[in-house]
C-alpha cells in the first residue's frame, strides 16, 4: 500500500462505519420517520413493530454513527435527526434504484 493510500485508509473506514449504520431496514424507516419530526422511542417501536430493545440498539448504532441525537424527557427519550444532508443521500439511493430497474427491464425486453 502506497502512503496516499494507507493516509486515505482512516477515512475510508470512517465512511464504511456510518455505511454500516444505515445498512438496515429498520434502522432507514426509522430515519425517513425522523426526517419528518423527532419520536420517542416507543413511537419508533411501533412503526418498526419489533421490541423497545431491538429499537434502543438500532437507535444507538445511529447515534454512535453521528446520525442521531437524543434528548431525555421524564421516562421518555426523544430522537431527532443530527444532520440535515440525508434527503440528498435518499436521492441518490433512489436514482441508483431506478437505474438498476432500467437496466434489468432493459436486459428482459421490458
Amino acid at each position: 500500500m502506497n502512503a496516499a493510500a494507507a493516509k486515505s485508509r482512516p477515512r475510508y473506514e470512517a465512511r464504511a462505519r456510518i455505511a454500516k449504520a444505515l445498512a438496515h431496514p429498520s434502522r432507514l424507516l426509522m430515519l425517513d420517520a425522523l426526517q419528518k419530526r423527532e419520536h420517542c422511542v416507543c413511537e419508533l417501536t411501533a412503526l418498526v413493530g419489533a421490541d423497545q430493545s431491538t429499537v434502543s440498539k438500532h437507535l444507538a448504532i445511529l447515534k454512535q454513527a453521528g446520525i442521531v441525537v437524543d434528548r431525555k424527557e421524564g421516562p421518555l427519550t426523544f430522537y431527532r435527526i443530527k444532520v440535515c444532508c440525508l434527503a440528498d443521500f435518499w436521492r441518490c439511493i433512489e436514482t441508483v434504484l431506478k437505474e438498476n430497474l432500467r437496466t434489468q427491464q432493459a436486459a428482459f425486453g421490458g
